[in-house]
Formats: structure tokens, C-alpha cells, sequence
């Protein structure tokens, strides 16, 4: 009679996160399943999309340490793979001079050394034409910062884990979780075991979470991903040099709007802002607020003149909140053989190599390679359930 296969590891979510913890695991050889609920590629979580920012510029210095080995992460995939997933453009960071938030992120790159050129008001359009700068701002571009190609990047990590010999599973939804030594997993397919289970399940985190009996604070909420055509064809363009840029706060809002030059949609540039509407992931279309595109369309008139300041295309995308905007990193508070990366907040795509290298720590019972203290879930305090 054969051994039911037990695996060392299963990983519920092939996004971003998923998928990278996924290929650490194969790469410390061990017997690793990824499950995905729906069939792959798709566009219904947070991972999807052709373009995400990378930088260093934050307000923590622990985003810009733990950045630095990311780059060499990333570096180190297209070296495997063959493929380039990271393309240099610089970051234009934007805000009013004296505020607490810009004035953070330009001691963080300085801190940690990023090489980065202070603009002043009078040379400001010959380094960044086609866009005026706020009254009383100042600006900074990080030089190292770029584009990382983001539905590629997925593909890659995912193809190299299957390489590795993992084992990939799509359209297969998780009906149930019954914890233990050996964790089991139900699906609508199949049942698998393993040592050691890590939820990253992006919007659906804490659906999955509730047969563990946990439930996070966590707000899933439904981004506009605007594209926004140039009246010029090229003014804005990755090949003429054109920066991504976050505009820390506006006249418009205090909340970021970011954007990144014109490349995927061949004349449009990418412009969104940095905060959604409360969505239900699986009904993600009923959501119709328009509040982000109205901020927008007026940021893009006073600033952006290049711009048709009405979007010409809207895709969506989830956002997946916590109350601080930190990571969930960590054991699961009543079996530490289930771990849980959740909480992105919508910056957690650069970090994938990180992250998946980290859970896989976690998920293995070694020491984790950074201080998880502002990833843990205690930090929550009572705003945690427990169905314990």
C-alpha cells in the first residue's frame, strides 16, 4: 500500500507573495504545492497588472534595508530565468517642504545612502518637463528606483518554482482547513497534507483565516488603475527618460497619487491614487465610486499639462488594508505550523523576493533573515478575533 503523500509545505494564493514563497521553498529542495482558486494567469487579485514601482523612498528605514537585498533578488530571477523583470527609470518624489511624510522619506534615502538629486524650483522643468510642481514643494528623484514588470515577474517565479519541482494547482478554491501537526487542506478538487501551511491569499486572507478560527483587521478595498493619454504623443515616455513619480500630498489630497511613464499602453501614462473604496473581492464590479478618478482628473489638470485630464482607460485592482498599512508577517498565534503573509496595503509587490523568503523561513521553524516586530500580529492588539 503506497504512503499518502505528505507535503513539506502547501501555500494557498499564487500572487505575487504566494508564488515567491513558493520557489524559496523548492530551492531549500523542499516537497512544495501551491494552490490557486483561480485558473492562472488572472487579473481578480493584487498581483496582476504589467507594471509596479520599486524604490526605497518610505518614511521606515526597515522597507529601504530590506529593499536592498530585494533588488539582488530580483537580479538574481532574471539571471535564472533569463528575462528581465526590472527596468531603471529613477522616482520623482513629490511634497510640500516641511511635511512630516516628504521630509521622512528624504532622510530615509539619505540614511541609507540611495543616490538621489535635490531639485530646486529653478532647475526643476529642465530635469522634469510637462509637469509643474506645487506651490511651497520640493522634489527629490531617486536615481536607483525603476519599473518592475509586474504580470512577467509572476510567470517567472512561478515557472522557476515549477522547475524547481513544485508543484503548481489553479482553479482549485480551499473549502476547509483543519490544523494539527499535519495540516490538512480541503479543496474543491482534492485533499493534501503538510508539515507546515502559509496563507497568502490576498483579499480572501481572512476567509481562509476563519477555519483557523482568526480573523485580522484587515479592509479589502477596489483601486482605479487609470491610464491617461498624452496630448503629445512621447512627452511622458520611458524611453525619453520620464521618471515614475508619488506625489506625497496635493492640494487634491492628502493621500498619494503615483504614476509611472508611458510603456505599457504605448502613449498613456499610469496614474492612480494610492487609496480605493471597500470592496467584496468576489463582487469587485458592483463597486462603482468614481471619488479617486474625480481627485485625479484634477490633480492631472493643474500638474500634468501634457495630459488629457480624463482617463482613457480604467482597469481595477485590490488593495488589501491593514489599520497601520504594515505587513502581516507571522505565525499563526495558535499553530505555528500555519503561517500568514497578508496586509500588502498596496506596496507589497517590490517586496515579493523578500517576502516569499521570509515566510519560507517562517513556515520551516528558522529565524527569520530581518525583525518581524512590525510584521507581527500582536501588534493589533484586541483587534484581533479569535473563535479559539
Amino acid at each position: 500500500m503506497s504512503q499518502e503523500l505528505v507535503y513539506d509545505c502547501i501555500v494557498i494564493g499564487a500572487g505575487v507573495q504566494g508564488s515567491f514563497t513558493a520557489y524559496h521553498l523548492a530551492k531549500k529542495n523542499k516537497k512544495t504545492l501551491l494552490l490557486e482558486q483561480f485558473v492562472l494567469p488572472h487579473t481578480r487579485g493584487s498581483s496582476h497588472g504589467q507594471t509596479r514601482i520599486i524604490r526605497k523612498a518610505y518614511d521606515q528605514d526597515y522597507y529601504a534595508i530590506m529593499l536592498e537585498e530585494c533588488y539582488k533578488l530580483w537580479a538574481q530571477l532574471e539571471k535564472e530565468a533569463g528575462v528581465r523583470l526590472y527596468r531603471q527609470t529613477g522616482l520623482l518624489v513629490m511634497g510640500p517642504e516641511g511635511s512630516q511624510y516628504y521630509e521622512m522619506v528624504k532622510a530615509t534615502l539619505q540614511r541609507n545612502k540611495v543616490p538621489m538629486v535635490a531639485l530646486t524650483r529653478d532647475n526643476f522643468n529642465q530635469h522634469i518637463p510637462h509637469v509643474k510642481l506645487g506651490e511651497g514643494h520640493g522634489a527629490v528623484v531617486e536615481v536607483p528606483a525603476g519599473i518592475l514588470y509586474a504580470d512577467r515577474a509572476l510567470k517567472t517565479a512561478q515557472g522557476q518554482f515549477q522547475k524547481l519541482g513544485g508543484v503548481i494547482r489553479d482553479k482549485e478554491m480551499v473549502t476547509d482547513i483543519k490544523p494539527g501537526p499535519v495540516v490538512t487542506v480541503v479543496t474543491s478538487s482534492g485533499v493534501y497534507k503538510a508539515m507546515s501551511l502559509v496563507i497568502t491569499a490576498g483579499p480572501w486572507a481572512n476567509r481562509l483565516l476563519a477555519y483557523t478560527g482568526l480573523e485580522l483587521p484587515l479592509e479589502v478595498a477596489k483601486i482605479n488603475v487609470c491610464y491617461w493619454k498624452e496630448k503629445v504623443p512621447g512627452s511622458y515616455d520611458i524611453k525619453k527618460r520620464f521618471p515614475c513619480f508619488i506625489q506625497t500630498e496635493s492640494e487634491e489630497s492628502k493621500e498619494h497619487i503615483y504614476g509611472l511613464p508611458s510603456n505599457e499602453y504605448p502613449g498613456m501614462v499610469k496614474i492612480c491614487y494610492h487609496m480605493g473604496s471597500e470592496a467584496d473581492p468576489d463582487n469587485r464590479d458592483q463597486q462603482t465610486d468614481r471619488s479617486d478618478i474625480d481627485i485625479l482628473q484634477h490633480y492631472v489638470a493643474r500638474c500634468l499639462p501634457g495630459l488629457e485630464p480624463k482617463p482613457a482607460v480604467v482597469e481595477s485592482c485590490l488593495y488589501t488594508l491593514t489599520p497601520d498599512r504594515h505587513f502581516v508577517l507571522d505565525q499563526h498565534p495558535a499553530y505555528s505550523n500555519i503561517v500568514i503573509g497578508a496586509g500588502f496595503s498596496g506596496h507589497g509587490f517590490k517586496f515579493g523576493p523578500i517576502i516569499g523568503k521570509l515566510l519560507s523561513e517562517l513556515s520551516q521553524g528558522e529565524v527569520p533573515s530581518y525583525d518581524l516586530t512590525p510584521f507581527r500580529i500582536r501588534r493589533f492588539h484586541g483587534n484581533t478575533k479569535s473563535a479559539l
